[in-house]
């Protein structure tokens, strides 16, 4: 009998840590199964090839997406040769929907298609749910409002909750990290996740660094950075040197430093939801460019874009988006809710309902074996 052969196709960092965690499990279940696709270091543990590394394929807003095309172009063409010389049982498609869907209509169900991680259908460009159902063989969804979503229109999805609760897991004591970075265990800390990407951090960095200087100045904290490995130290270093707060940059333990947090400053996106699994309060923060903010937000049908509100379905966290994305207002709302011992505890108390919402663990691995079940029909 020949060996089963998949695609996964991801294009982001979130993506990666989903599709390799799934590719490990798959693994785990059939270890004769060949795994190639579309990723970056993580599913790159797991698969035999990887076309394109992911770093290549980063992009934030319209016009980013419109300098990269020809990007976008030779990678779709060089997945459907993959496809046609390998014939693969089943493609996977993880997140990165621009890409994913529009790869999907190539394929037009010569195919078994697979979608892990769905796209935010549910809360922009509403009519990318017809061509799931068109072009999808079978939906594989984190939260249970996306399978109830789905069920509605009609497709053939399964809920198996969210892989974080699996992934995230500090590597130090507390003690410990704080001693490295010499801070007090009697002094406040606050940890900054500027997001994943270049342009995020450029942009959203500044303004939480701002912020966290006026917090600074009416009480005394301590700042960690969480640097993503996906951006250079350079750039880090300019913005935290024009802020002339005192800070500390740690790469590739975002979850180390939430773990020493009293409270954070996270750009939305997973992180949002790696930080309220983490039962730290917080607030979201966002800022693009201008002409790419006013081509997105009508588009946009909920009126948040923090993940843990939209699964909440009431605000618990306050969001400081583009316009309202100003140090002051969130420095004065930060000292408001850190002085304020009860305000935080309601916080964290609102962030453990959203953690048990979230399902079980071994999302990944209940993953897996949907989609080999589903193969082996």
């Amino acid at each position: 009998m020949a060996k089963k052969q998949i695609i996964i196709i991801c294009g982001e960092a979130s993506g990666d840590l989903h599709a390799g965690n799934l590719a490990k499990a798959i693994s785990q279940i059939d270890p004769d199964i060949k795994i190639s696709g579309v990723g970056g270091q993580v599913l790159r543990s797991f698969a035999t090839e990887i076309y394109c590394d992911i770093k290549d394929l980063s992009v934030m807003g319209l016009f980013d997406v419109l300098k990269k095309l020809p990007v976008f172009f030779k990678l779709k063409k060089l997945v459907l040769e993959k496809i046609k010389s390998d014939k693969p049982d089943a493609i996977i498609f993880v997140d990165f929907s621009g890409f994913n869907l529009r790869l999907a209509k190539e394929i037009n169900n010569s195919i078994p298609t697979i979608y892990y991680v769905s796209p935010q259908v549910w809360a922009s460009r509403g009519g990318r749910v017809e061509t799931i159902k068109k072009y999808i063989s079978k939906m594989i969804v984190l939260f249970k409002f996306e399978q109830e979503f789905y069920k509605k229109h009609g497709l053939d999805v399964d809920f198996v909750g969210h892989p974080l609760l699996d992934i995230i897991s500090p590597s130090m004591e507390v003690g410990e990290h704080l001693k490295n970075l010499k801070f007090s265990a009697s002094i406040k800390t606050i940890a900054l996740l500027p997001g994943s990407r270049k342009q995020e951090v450029k942009k959203i960095l500044p303004i939480m660094l701002e912020a966290s200087r006026l917090i600074n100045n009416e009480l005394k904290c301590q700042f960690v950075i969480a640097k993503s490995p996906q951006v250079n130290w350079e750039i880090y270093n300019r913005i935290r040197n024009i802020s002339n707060l005192e800070t500390k940059i740690v790469e590739g333990k975002a979850y180390d430093c939430l773990n020493i947090a009293d409270f954070a400053l996270v750009a939305s996106g997973t992180a949002t939801l790696e930080t309220a699994i983490m039962q730290v309060p917080f607030f979201v923060i966002y800022k693009m460019g201008l002409l790419n903010y006013l081509l997105y937000r009508p588009q946009v049908k909920l009126p948040y874009i923090g993940m843990v509100n939209i699964v909440a379905g009431r605000k618990i966290i306050p969001e400081f988006i583009q316009f309202k994305a100003c140090p002051k207002n969130i420095a004065d709302e930060a000292l408001n809710i850190l002085k304020d011992h009860s305000k935080l505890q309601e916080m964290q108390n609102n962030l453990a309902q959203i953690k048990s919402s979230l399902g079980e663990n071994g999302a990944s691995l209940r993953a897996a074996q949907i989609i080999l079940n589903f193969l082996n029909k």
